[in-house]
């Protein structure tokens, strides 16, 4: 069940809010970004999110096939989502990282099943040989 959420970067100049469906399950790459930021995302369409307070704020970093943007706070560094196209997980996209969640149930997260995909070999259908690294 989808539920709205808020969330923000540590310093707070960034601050959004995401219709989330944390029960149909979140997400973990082994990409070399994705690796090394420990990054964990729920992925939802552009328009289930609202970026309330900090576009000015927002650093950009792209790499590779240039097709997400991986956002970050140009204050305090955290990286609480990110914004592309890729045609094969349904075109565009917005990956909330669940970690910036403000109001979300420990639970919740607990209970979220995790896809793992092996972006290090550009095959995110598949799933890596090892995630307990992840």
């Amino acid at each position: 069940m989808k539920k709205t959420y808020h969330g923000s970067c540590h310093c707070g100049a960034i601050r959004y809010e995401a219709d989330i469906d944390l029960a149909a399950g979140t997400g973990k790459c082994n990409c070399s970004i994705c690796t090394k930021t420990r990054s964990w995302g729920a992925i939802v369409k552009p328009e289930e999110f609202r970026l309330l307070a900090g576009e000015e704020a927002l650093g950009d970093y792209q790499f590779g096939t240039l097709s997400g943007h991986h956002h970050f706070c140009k204050t305090c560094g955290v990286r609480p989502f990110g914004r592309g196209y890729v045609e094969q997980i349904g075109g565009a996209y917005v990956s909330v990282q669940v970690a910036t969640l403000d109001d979300v149930d420990p639970q919740e997260l607990i209970d979220a099943s995790v896809h793992y995909s092996d972006g290090r070999n550009n095959a995110w259908w598949n799933s890596p040989a090892e995630t307990r690294h992840l």
